[in-house]
């Protein structure tokens, strides 16, 4: 017993690459408040002006600057977009929270603040989690509900700018302003969702890659 327990310490360790976290198997909001009153250090995703840390066992399904879909041991799709734009404008936190879903809290960690979402939906649960200026969306059975949770801190918790290469891209007009426009305040369970937008992108690129393969092949 003496032995597991130095294992999983130093697994936590490894994690967190700082301090061991004890995390609690059912009480989510606990877990959310132990991962982001830590400070992430962690980096292994890098983009111009900004970075991030994804967690063993979470892999890319596709990817561009802003936008990316993630995959986890388990299948669980993430959506995750980043608003640089809004960091770069410092667009202030306008959630409100509804006391009527499975969670709705207001979060604030290391003066950087956001929300989480958790609305069940047709017996599964749609999350919408914000920190930083990265939005991430999942819509995953309850038992996996809280180990999406910890994947999804440890990922916001992580992200880091790099405010003087942000403010060389915005101000000479890198960026392309054509991104979908977002409001990453605005929590929204329709249709419209950051989740079903990116999910009719990818259909709309899979036929593009069909098409150009019959050109092609006609050539």
């Amino acid at each position: 017993m003496k032995k597991l327990t130095v294992l999983l310490s130093a697994i936590l360790l490894f994690m967190t690459g700082c301090s061991v976290v004890k995390l609690n198997d059912n009480n989510i909001e606990k877990n959310i408040d132990t991962i982001m009153s830590e400070k992430g250090k962690l980096h292994n995703v890098y983009y111009d002006g900004y970075k991030y840390y994804l967690p063993k066992g979470i892999n890319f399904v596709s990817k561009d600057d802003f936008n990316a879909v993630l995959k986890d041991r388990l299948n669980n799709k993430y959506y995750l977009y980043v608003d640089v734009i809004g960091y770069y404008n410092k667009v202030k936190n306008s959630y409100e929270e509804n006391y009527d879903l499975y969670l709705s809290k207001k979060i604030k960690y290391n003066k950087k603040d956001g929300y989480i979402q958790i609305e069940e939906i047709d017996s599964k649960y749609f999350i919408q989690y914000v920190y930083n200026y990265v939005k991430i969306e999942a819509y995953v059975s309850k038992e996996d509900l809280n180990d999406v949770i910890i994947n999804l801190s440890y990922i916001l918790n992580s992200v880091k700018y790099n405010d003087k290469v942000l403010e060389s891209l915005v101000g000479d007009n890198v960026l392309d302003y054509k991104e979908v426009e977002y409001n990453l305040f605005k929590a929204d369970s329709s249709k419209e969702s950051f989740l079903d937008v990116v999910e009719r992108e990818e259909t709309d690129k899979y036929k593009k890659d069909i098409e150009d393969e019959k050109i092609e092949l006609e050539d």
